[in-house]
């Protein structure tokens, strides 16, 4: 398909999302009631306010500016008896996304799917039903007026059954299923599926506080990882201090209290109850170090050095994002060589673990897998390759 035909359907989305933005708003209203707003980070997830629908817009135009990722030469190569072979991008056939309540997901992975050359099967949860169906319509809308098969972007409003049935099913051609949310959903997913899974959407992310972090700037990184937006993947859950800060205990009270005023719950793990600390309830279950939250609250450590450091959050994080703070170049760059993660940070919030900020534009999703992709998805690696050999008549010898 032309990347003029590609950008002409996105072009149309982006119109038919503003004619119909008061219908839109109203229908996530309905879906908005039926929700448990005692479950804040899923309310938040679904619902769509002006910033969100100004996000939907704005990841289709980014995704009409990016360069068109099918068919980029990887590699070439002149073979000794005179074939020319060459690798080049191509697009993976059939893709299945399930995630839960967020409907700005229906626009971002949709539009991603189908600039890079492949049909996308949605299933989005029940708590966004009505949204859901109703984007789809409009995305199903702007391929007929360009004249193209809706088939291309189709949601599948399926109860649970007869989702672990496509899963288990290998009639269906799906080439990736990209599980979007939540460690229940991911284990499901990857215990059922025939096809190939890329995981996406645990964080459970790290900080570490080095001996000699700038303490003004960590306070400010530390609370903006946490609480500048709860819901997401990119938020920390998990703050390791390293015993050597100077007035180590008056630092971790000063970031305690900053957090405590924004209502999130602080607590700490069985380090903490070796030394005297004030006002932070002490947690010895270790299983919670390896939950992510999705909420307000938050699990601080003590660690003696970077190296075990560097051993807590390779044993506990989800492999999503890791911060240290250090104003020691060295420490740092053995903390980012040496941390599995799919991003690692310096001196910055973990928040900007994002396609958007990373200048990938939208993102389908954040792998915390290692084939194919790691971190952030975005339009140029939602592309396979294959491999081109011409030739004029040559056998092997």
């Amino acid at each position: 398909m032309a990347l003029e035909l590609k950008n002409e359907v996105l072009n149309s989305m982006i119109n038919l999302l503003l004619q119909h933005k008061a219908e839109l708003i109203s229908v996530n209203e309905h879906d908005m009631i039926g929700a448990d707003n005692s479950d804040v980070a899923l309310y938040d997830r679904l619902r769509i306010d002006e910033k969100k629908f100004k996000g939907m817009i704005q990841s289709l135009s980014d995704t009409i500016g990016k360069k068109d990722p099918v068919g980029i030469e990887r590699y070439h190569y002149q073979h000794g008896q005179g074939l020319k072979i060459v690798n080049r991008s191509a697009p993976f056939g059939t893709i299945l996304i399930i995630y839960e309540s967020r409907p700005d997901v229906t626009i971002e992975a949709a539009a991603l799917a189908f600039k890079a050359g492949s049909k996308i099967l949605l299933k989005g949860g029940k708590e966004a039903r009505n949204s859901n169906l109703f984007l789809v319509s409009l995305w199903q809308q702007a391929l007929m007026e360009n004249n193209l098969k809706t088939d291309l972007i189709q949601y599948l409003d399926y109860s649970r059954e007869q989702t672990n049935d496509l899963l288990r099913s290998s009639k269906k051609k799906i080439d990736l299923i990209v599980p979007r949310g939540g460690d229940g959903l991911i284990e499901m997913v990857k215990s059922l599926a025939s096809a190939p899974v890329l995981v996406s959407g645990r964080g459970n992310n790290f900080i570490y506080v080095h001996e000699d972090a700038d303490l003004d700037k960590s306070v400010e990184i530390i609370y903006n990882s946490k609480l500048n937006k709860i819901s997401v993947c990119n938020a920390t859950d998990k703050v390791l201090f390293n015993k050597n800060l100077p007035d180590y205990q008056s630092f971790i009270k000063r970031v305690s209290q900053k957090l405590i005023d924004s209502e999130c719950e602080v607590m700490a793990d069985s380090t903490f109850s070796k030394i005297s600390m004030i006002g932070i309830p002490i947690n010895d279950d270790e299983n919670i170090l390896y939950e992510e939250f999705l909420s307000k609250k938050i699990m601080f450590s003590l660690v003696d050095s970077l190296d075990e450091a560097i051993g807590v959050i390779n044993k506990y994080s989800g492999g999503h994002t890791a911060v240290i703070l250090t104003e020691d170049n060295f420490s740092a760059a053995k903390f980012m060589e040496e941390v599995d993660a799919a991003s690692v940070i310096h001196n910055a919030s973990s928040r900007y673990t994002d396609g958007g900020q990373f200048g990938l534009g939208a993102e389908l999703a954040i792998s915390t897998d290692k084939l194919h992709h790691r971190g952030p998805l975005g339009l140029d690696h939602l592309v396979t390759n294959k491999w081109y050999v011409y030739g004029d008549g040559q056998i092997r010898e």
